[in-house]
């Protein structure tokens, strides 16, 4: 399990530049929102003419629209790769460089007594083998793809939602609504997937998660005066500044108390014949 994590830990942290440039690409297509907008409206008869207009204008801005699949293509060869490997340790066979030794000890390798290679649909039998038990191991896989899945919601709802607040008008708003709720259904297609492989996707989802939370409170949707010009927004505190905010004025020195306010009451003005001493005849 350890091995695992740690893995794809290793492997975000590497793609790390990847996922920057994917969000810094979007950033500027949402700050580039009013004039599409602009351009759609103005070239509504003539499609061509407006994707060239709308082309020339991102790469003008240095914004790129397929910016967001580099994370999961560096992604796909290493879920490829495990899956393969994981299949194998499942049925025993040393490939891929792997020695027998180290197929028995993986195949013996558990994550709260589900066997790393087993998956849900694998047999009584083969569960058996592996040392495990058929309820537990059922009962783990079905957590963990039920986290997957649930990972996999709040991910997207987090992308659906910062998009439709920031182009309400979308004519794509109602499709990616729709992708929000369907979404977390492809996580049960990992049912017929290794345990292990289960884990790599569920750490995976709880990273991005994170990251992207991280990004959106760093980077404030942009907001745009009455010529459309974008207006800087200042950043929301990160939750770590707020605790060491709240940790400053607990242990701050309570303020002395004011000091009474001296009232001088000055001397009235006395008439002329009194400071004369004179009187009236």
């Amino acid at each position: 399990m350890l091995t695992i994590v740690t893995l794809t830990v290793l492997m975000r942290i590497l793609i790390f530049p990847l996922f920057l440039k994917q969000m810094r690409s979007s950033k500027k297509m949402q700050e580039l929102a009013p004039k599409v907008a602009e351009l759609r409206k103005r070239h509504k008869n003539d499609k061509q003419r407006m994707n060239q207009e709308v082309m020339a204008l991102y790469q003008g801005a240095g914004a790129n629209p397929l910016g967001g699949c580099l994370p999961v293509v560096a992604q796909f060869p290493i879920f490829i790769s495990m899956f393969t490997v994981l299949q194998a340790m499942a049925n025993g066979r040393a490939v891929y460089g792997m020695t027998e030794e180290l197929v028995r000890s993986a195949r013996a390798a558990h994550i709260f007594g589900a066997p790393l290679p087993a998956n849900f649909f694998m047999s009584s039998e083969d569960i058996v083998a592996l040392n495990a038990t058929v309820i537990q191991t059922k009962v783990v896989l079905g957590i963990f793809v039920a986290i997957s899945s649930l990972t996999t919601f709040l991910t997207v709802r987090q992308s659906v939602t910062r998009s439709i607040a920031q182009m309400p008008d979308n004519p794509m708003a109602q499709q990616q609504k729709i992708l929000m709720w369907i979404s977390p259904l492809f996580a049960f297609f990992s049912l017929n997937f290794p345990l292990g492989l289960i884990m790599y996707w569920v750490t995976t989802n709880v990273w991005t998660l994170g990251q992207q939370h991280w990004f959106y409170s760093r980077n404030p949707m942009p907001e745009f005066d009455a010529k459309g010009n974008v207006v800087p927004v200042k950043p929301k505190p990160s939750l770590l500044a707020k605790i060491r905010k709240t940790d400053a004025v607990v242990e701050e020195a309570p303020p002395p108390p004011p000091e009474p306010k001296i009232v001088r009451n000055q001397p009235s003005r006395q008439p002329r014949s009194k400071r004369t001493g004179s009187k009236k005849s």
